[in-house]
């Protein structure tokens, strides 16, 4: 039996990945540490969305390396979207690899070889179908929410992104699957179920033909347990009129919506691929908070990309100030190798990338301390997160309003202990910055 320290990097969907994996290598009998040195395997589920993503894969790889010397590990394995997308030049640049993204039978293999190094593939490794863990998985992100990957891959090939290249074509999870999952997670004591693909709202289709997200939210809802279901990346152009009147209709929907964008100049989203105007993204908003009056919508921008003038940063600003998004986000261009845009001309320098990027990011957290600031008075339920280390009485929670290590918390006192996962009634009294302060209201709000 094997001790293995998995490393996970990346995104929500890469982490529905490696609880996979790892639900897969704990069904073999092998057992998992958090101590680096008393690992015999080292695996690492790396990220290639950006470059900055990709340094940390790198950076993180060559740090656990030096366990094959200063440890006991006898295997390093490199999994996920940087090996998928460069397995010939990590195998070459970095030696210290033994494999690259098989992983049952590599953790398995290298452990009895060594270093000496093998190409065997896994179902981790074929992008060409889904990532079948046959109902295996650990959660790892304390058991009382989970993400939930309803679709893999991609087909809309923006110009300025890889995940194409790296995770394939748009393949939906059948709904069946899906229940399922949820329902053994709902068992596991998972109350939040967070659905997440590159593009979740053209979910189903692939398989049967037409958009199915209302019909699985649904089905999800069916299942007595579950007391959140929270959407993200739904693209503009795809979410649908069946899809905004169950935000309004479904209550164990969160009335929350991460809708990305990306830019708000017309000329930039032609030049990006993006199938939406400006006007049209904006009537979109209009709509949504019209007929879901207390929605909270999240987006994410992007700054610098190739051609983008003073102007076009301009326009992003001013659809800040108009729109006021509850969240967002800001990636400034990462010039990536493949893509239709690394091959364009007039590429914004970096540092202006930065500059733009943080402007953004200043008058979105101006917008963002206002909007804290009208929250006293309004009574929430909020999921509880745990209790704040040292404080006897002081618990942090989350509301409809954020999801988890993007968003705000909510701090609350609570007489009575709370555990991860309990949904209380809490008044809000105060903000701080992005998080809010409040009280327990009611005994529980279950």
């Amino acid at each position: 039996m094997l001790q293995i320290f998995f490393e996970s990097l990346g995104c929500d969907k890469n982490l529905v990945d490696s609880e996979k994996m790892i639900g897969l290598l704990s069904r073999t009998g092998h057992s998992f540490t958090d101590d680096e040195r008393e690992a015999d395997v080292i695996v690492v589920n790396t990220c290639a969305f950006i470059g900055d993503a990709k340094e940390e894969s790198i950076q993180e790889i060559l740090r656990l390396a030096k366990y094959k010397k200063e440890g006991r590990c006898r295997s390093l394995i490199a999994a996920g979207c940087l090996a998928e997308r460069y397995k010939d030049e990590i195998l070459k640049e970095i030696p210290e690899i033994d494999a690259v993204d098989g992983i049952v039978k590599l953790v398995e293999e290298t452990a009895e070889r060594g270093r000496e190094r093998t190409e065997s593939l896994s179902v981790f490794r074929d992008i060409s179908r889904l990532p079948d863990a046959e109902g295996a998985r650990v959660v790892t992100t304390g058991g009382h929410y989970a993400f939930l990957k309803i679709a893999e891959g991609c087909n809309k090939f923006c110009t300025y992104c890889a995940i194409p290249f790296c995770r394939g074509p748009y393949r939906s999870v059948s709904m069946e699957d899906l229940v399922r999952e949820a329902e053994d997670l709902a068992e596991k004591g998972v109350r939040e179920l967070i659905l997440v693909a590159q593009e979740t709202t053209l979910y189903g289709t692939d398989l049967y033909g037409r958009k199915c997200l209302p019909e699985l939210i649904r089905k999800l809802a069916a299942i007595p347990d579950i007391r959140w279901i929270r959407l993200l990346y739904g693209y503009p152009e795809e979410l649908t009129d069946e899809m905004i009147a169950l935000f309004a209709e479904e209550p164990k929907l969160c009335r929350y919506l991460d809708l990305p964008v990306q830019h708000a100049s017309d000329r930039i989203l032609k030049a990006m691929g993006r199938k939406t105007t400006r006007a049209e993204v904006t009537e979109l908003i209009r709509r949504l908070r019209e007929e879901v009056p207390d929605i909270a919508l999240r987006t994410t921008l992007m700054s610098g990309f190739p051609g983008e003038t003073e102007e076009d940063h301009a326009e992003n600003l001013s659809f800040v100030k108009e729109m006021r998004f509850d969240r967002l986000g800001v990636f400034s261009y990462s010039k990536e190798e493949g893509t239709a845009a690394a091959k364009f001309k007039n590429q914004v320098p970096k540092r202006l990338r930065v500059k733009r990027r943080n402007e953004i990011m200043r008058l979105q957290q101006g917008i963002a301390f206002e909007k804290a600031r009208e929250m006293p008075g309004r009574e929430l339920d909020v999921m509880v997160e745990g209790q704040v280390t040292g404080e006897e009485n002081l618990y942090v929670g989350r509301t409809y309003m954020d999801a988890p290590d993007v968003d705000g918390y909510l701090f609350f006192n609570s007489p009575e202990e709370r555990l991860s996962g309990d949904f209380v009634r809490v008044k809000v009294t105060d903000a701080k910055g992005y998080d809010l302060i409040g009280e327990v209201e009611d005994e529980s709000a279950e």
